[in-house]
């Protein structure tokens, strides 16, 4: 009989940062600062910080807790921990469809930041005006050999990190990766900080406006703090099964919940003052990404320069979500087939392939197909599988499992999540995690169906 050989990671610094840059994606840098404006600046980030840690900790620390007690992914970490007779393993295949959809549009996704980064890097951006840097993204799109060209490229580079094993592959270079990111972050940032104007955008940005705090505010801090860890599919538990118990759960989830925070309020301090120095909307979604920081960067004095750094940040920011995820698909893909790395990783990467060619098509050869309305994408339906179903649903189970006597149950969660130093898991939320969270995450489940269905 095949045995799986398990590897762990060599450091908790190793553990810290890739689980981090697994949180840390596109959505940090594209939506958290457009919503951090829209809704209140700095009021807005007291409310995300405190639905972060009341919302998206205990469900991280339950997800480290059954990777970390089982020593197994999503694929069998409830086959060894569950009651006998219980029907929890079941969900493996809920976790394994959502990274697998997730791949089959981050992929895509990220390739555009490889694109970007090759026109801003050789200059083909530098010296076009609004308009013409507007066609640029609109011709890629419209590009299905483009767009899979770099969609093969992010997936065998993610892949490729992911054959060379948990150590000296994954831990190595998403270590290697996360350092530089973090290092470009701060440097963009203080450029921004210092071009002419900025405090406009430092004032738009984090000057506190408690009078747009309302209903919906609240809902897109609660939104924005449950969706930008990622939680729900595994994707967490798969890095819990690679550390040993020297460190509390706790105070690991709130690190990891740290450098994700930082960096996205880091990047609104690259991106507001940038854009109001220069007299340009800072809008949100892809098009701040690919049409309105172009323009900015055409505008500044070193604008090549600076270009460049923040398409290989935001190219880093897409890799280390690529590669946490599919080592997620990896270890899952084997632990059930019983299959080698090796033949895992090569038959999944075909398939990923696969998979995502629908998200490229679904922008040129098959734009005609619409299927959540006018105006939408095959991406759109995806991204609404994983983000509005997947993940809510996902953490529902982890939190039953980690909190139900017919589960894995209280008092065994406790002891996984508060083995070693550290924060420990306070006790006297019991309640609140069994009976309260739940409903809050049925709330957001049920609030992001009536914003696409019931506008």
């Amino acid at each position: 009989m095949f045995i799986l050989e398990r590897e762990t990671f060599s450091s908790r610094l190793g553990f810290i940062l890739i689980s981090a840059g697994c949180a840390i994606g596109l959505g940090n840098v594209w939506r958290f600062p457009y919503i951090t404006g829209q809704y209140g600046g700095a009021s807005f980030v007291l409310m995300y910080l405190i639905f972060l840690l009341i919302l998206g900790l205990p469900i991280m620390v339950a997800e480290f807790s059954v990777g970390r007690a089982s020593q197994r992914s999503a694929a069998k970490s409830f086959d060894i921990l569950e009651p006998k007779g219980t029907k929890w393993h079941l969900f493996k295949y809920a976790a394994i469809t959502g990274n697998v959809v997730l791949m089959m549009f981050y992929t895509t996704v990220s390739g555009w930041m490889s694109y970007y980064l090759y026109k801003m890097a050789v200059g083909d951006l530098m010296g076009l005006d609004a308009n013409a840097i507007g066609g640029v993204f609109g011709a890629l799109l419209g590009d299905p050999m483009a767009m899979t060209f770099n969609m093969i490229l992010m997936t065998a580079t993610g892949m490729g990190v992911c054959y060379l094993g948990v150590q000296k592959g994954v831990e190595r270079i998403t270590k290697h990766m996360m350092t530089c990111l973090l290092v470009l972050i701060v440097v963009l940032a203080a450029n921004s900080i210092m071009l002419p104007n900025s405090a406009e955008g430092l004032k738009f940005y984090l000057l506190p406006d408690f009078s747009k705090i309302n209903q919906e505010a609240i809902f897109a801090a609660m939104g924005q703090s449950f969706f930008t860890l990622s939680l729900g599919i595994g994707s967490m538990a798969i890095f819990g099964s690679y550390i040993k118990k020297e460190q509390s759960l706790t105070g690991e989830s709130m690190w990891i919940m740290a450098l994700d925070t930082f960096v996205a309020i880091t990047s609104g301090l690259i991106i507001f003052p940038a854009c109001m120095s220069f007299g340009v909307n800072p809008g949100g979604g892809p098009g701040l990404l690919f049409v309105t920081l172009p323009n900015v960067f055409n505008s500044m004095a070193g604008g090549h320069f600076w270009g460049t750094l923040f398409f290989l940040f935001m190219l880093f920011a897409a890799l280390s979500t690529v590669i946490a995820v599919f080592e997620n698909i990896v270890c899952m893909v084997s632990e059930l087939t019983e299959w080698s790395r090796e033949k895992t990783i090569k038959i999944c990467s075909f398939a990923i392939i696969l998979l995502s060619m629908p998200c490229v098509l679904g922008f040129n050869v098959w734009s005609d197909f619409q299927p959540m309305g006018k105006g939408t994408c095959v991406l759109d339906l995806e991204d609404f599988l994983v983000s509005n179903n997947l993940l809510p649903l996902g953490s529902l189970v982890y939190l039953a499992f980690c909190t139900s006597r017919y589960g894995w149950g209280w008092d065994n969660f406790m002891k996984e999540a508060d083995s070693g130093n550290g924060i420990k898991f306070p006790k006297w939320i019991r309640g609140y995690v069994t009976y309260v969270l739940p409903l809050i995450v049925l709330y957001i489940f049920a609030m992001g169906y009536k914003a696409i269905f019931f506008k």
